[in-house]
């Protein structure tokens, strides 16, 4: 029997009422277990915040602001209630459950109405991705408005979270795979070395409830599948990288560049960016480059992308961004832009998962198949002054700084830890969302300049203001920021606007200090974004902890204080 799809906006309703880990994991199971196997993948991607697994290319192309027309055409209620109610809550989901609650036409004609399942949402969903060409925008919003005139209160809530992909209740990868393998008696470390291979926790579930340990440990890499990358910790010096490591490690060079994922099938060939987006008609250079050198039938290699200028020097990050964007006219930008490909990892090579080998192994690996594609300049070291010394040619080279990778490391999808550490000169830039922004004056009246910048809370998923900016940002970048905030916004305040925490920037500052201004009781001091991380998800921003890891860190060698200016 079809699970419903508000049994599901229910089990999130209960699972985001508890706090505590074993409580979610258990009724996790408990749900997944209840579900048919086709259910499976769907259920799960829409308990994680998306419609469509992790990764799927597929995209819905509905902003806010067609969102927020359709919820007031179906509501018929005013939309101050909206702004009340997420003033009330802090939560757009909840805010739309309450303006539902308040819509007489939902509850005189919800009783008439086909109900929904799960499957008939993610079906939806899929049409509302695939519709393309004329007069798509408008089918588009026809095929969501129905669902949402089909929607419960509850199930208006869970609608809008996966749309706008922030669902929060708590449940994130890491514990679904642990409600997985419970679920199914399955062993944990099975089921995330199968999530971490096909990048899908849902399909995961699937194939463990249909064929249990047997099916997940014989699962492999899928080419033009995208698979998370490894993530690295931080380390202030060369010394403490040599003591982390005990010795003996590999120092590369940390490029200004964009990492990409490149998977190559006998003679086709695609790129992926770090959000595992499909790049590939915009680097057809790239394409070119391990088509001529990559003699593997198949392959998935990690590397750099750097812009660089006509004497070959790299040139800053925002202009390599305008490569990412670009299908149109890639030639005049090709020239304008040249790019260079610098490769530092090998994951998958003729059917064969290359993970569990060892850093120096994969290296030796990587360079028999690379061709003449350039890998990162790297040395092998285990004396400081050695490794100090190679850490400022990067710099001198206008390269961002080194990572320190340790020589037995295997690398591992997804998880940061520190066996890859990477090293900068300044105090570490952070990666922060924009959540609310106000008008400027002067030169600046009438765009959004002055941005509140936030942390993630990685068991909430929330986002935490630590600090607010008006620097680093030309006026062309505030004026394309200034609309895409306003496509974004869910709230309009005095002299500016409360937005979705989709876009993500690098702030760099003086220090953090200690504040009661904003909710994480710290503020960045002298902080300037330098640049827009169009790489980066508002998953992939730098956590609260983070934040109080440096913060703490500053007293190493001078002492507190408090302030409660920025």
């Amino acid at each position: 029997m079809a699970t419903l799809f508000k049994t599901l906006g229910e089990f999130l309703e209960r699972i985001g009422s508890t706090k505590k880990r074993l409580e979610i994991v258990d009724a996790t199971a408990k749900f997944l277990k209840s579900l048919e196997s086709e259910e499976l993948e769907p259920a799960v991607s829409m308990i994680l915040g998306s419609p469509f697994p992790t990764w799927s290319q597929e995209t819905l192309e509905i902003s806010w602001v067609t969102l927020r027309l359709i919820l007031q055409r179906v509501s018929m209620v005013e939309w101050k209630l909206f702004s009340q109610a997420l003033s009330s809550t802090g939560d757009v989901g909840e805010a739309v459950k309450t303006l539902f609650e308040k819509s007489k036409p939902k509850k005189q004609t919800l009783l008439m109405q086909k109900q929904l399942t799960i499957l008939m949402v993610r079906h939806t969903l899929e049409t509302v991705a695939t519709t393309k060409g004329s007069g798509s925008r408008k089918k588009k919003e026809r095929l969501i408005e129905a669902l949402f005139r089909q929607a419960s209160p509850i199930e208006a809530k869970y609608l809008t979270k996966i749309l706008i992909g922030e669902m929060r209740t708590g449940l994130h990868e890491g514990l679904a795979e642990q409600a997985i393998a419970k679920a199914f008696s399955v062993p944990m470390s099975i089921v995330q070395k199968a999530s971490m291979k096909l990048g899908a926790t849902g399909e995961v579930a699937r194939m463990a409830k249909i064929g249990g340990i047997e099916t997940l440990s014989k699962l492999e890499f899928r080419i033009f599948r995208p698979v998370k990358l490894m993530l690295a910790q931080v380390a202030d010096t060369t010394e403490e990288a040599l003591e982390t490591h005990c010795g003996e490690t590999a120092f590369e060079y940390k490029y200004d560049g964009a990492r990409v994922q490149i998977h190559k099938l006998k003679d086709e060939v695609r790129v992926f960016s770090r959000r595992l987006t499909d790049v590939t008609a915009s680097l057809p250079e790239i394409v070119e480059t391990v088509e001529k050198n990559i003699k593997a039938s198949e392959a998935i290699l990690e590397g750099e992308v750097v812009a660089t200028n006509s004497a070959g020097c790299p040139i800053p990050f925002q202009h390599l961004m305008r490569r990412f964007k670009r299908i149109r006219k890639i030639p005049n930008i090709a020239e304008e832009i040249p790019l260079r490909l610098y490769l530092f990892d090998i994951i998958f090579l003729n059917g064969q998962s290359q993970i569990s080998q060892p850093y120096v192994q994969r290296r030796k690996t990587l360079a028999e198949t690379a061709g003449e594609i350039l890998l990162a300049r790297q040395i092998i070291t285990k004396e400081k002054e050695t490794a100090a010394k190679f850490l400022k040619e990067a710099i001198s080279e206008g390269h961002e700084g080194l990572m320190a990778k340790q020589l037995e490391s295997v690398y591992t999808p997804g998880t940061r830890g520190k066996h890859w550490l990477k090293l900068k000169t300044i105090l570490e830039p952070l990666d922060l969302v924009i959540t609310a922004a106000e008008y400027g004056y002067g030169r600046r009246h009438g765009w959004l300049s002055d941005y509140y910048l936030a942390a993630r809370e990685p068991e909430t998923g929330q986002f935490i203001e630590i600090g607010k900016t008006f620097k680093g940002l030309t006026d062309k970048e505030i004026a394309d920021i200034t609309q895409q905030l306003k496509t974004l916004t869910v709230k309009e305040e005095h002299g500016g606007v409360r937005v979705l925490p989709k876009i993500v920037v690098e702030a760099t500052y003086n220090e953090i200090q200690e504040s009661p201004k904003y909710e994480s009781g710290m503020a960045l001091r002298f902080s300037r974004i330098t640049r827009i991380r169009k790489d980066k998800t508002a998953e992939e921003a730098d956590t609260i902890d983070k934040v109080k890891e440096i913060y703490e860190r500053q007293f190493a060698k001078k002492g507190r204080y408090k302030t409660d200016t920025q």
